[in-house]
């Protein structure tokens, strides 16, 4: 059986004061799920537990993303999450505080 991808989203999101790369990550996956509405899935009765949802999320410092917390955010299939360098870190004129942004890649595949 081979992996047929049937869905591709992406999100962006932020924390705009303390620098919570994981909080980016939740609002940049929260962005791209809200970008989806996956009725297929009901209509052509596919069994949710057999979706394989891959998650890619980018931000500068991906060692300090919590990768359970960002799996918690999806309902349905079997997650797998993955941080990599991206995103972008902006800093304010003190440098006391930065804006964290996050990209976040959302697919799906079924075993066809």
């Amino acid at each position: 059986m081979s992996k047929k991808r049937i869905i591709v989203e992406m999100g962006a999101g932020n924390d705009l004061h303390g620098g919570d790369y994981t909080k980016a990550a939740i609002r940049a996956c929260d962005d791209a799920l809200h970008h989806s509405s996956m009725t297929f899935v009901r209509t052509l009765d596919i069994d949710k537990s057999k979706l394989i949802v891959e998650v890619m999320v980018g931000v500068q410092k991906p060692e300090e993303v919590d990768l359970a917390a960002v799996e918690a955010r999806f309902p349905i299939g079997k997650v797998k999450v993955s941080a990599k360098k991206g995103g972008l870190d902006v800093y304010d004129d003190s440098g006391d505080d930065v804006a964290v942004i996050a990209s976040a890649a959302v697919v799906v595949s079924i075993q066809a």
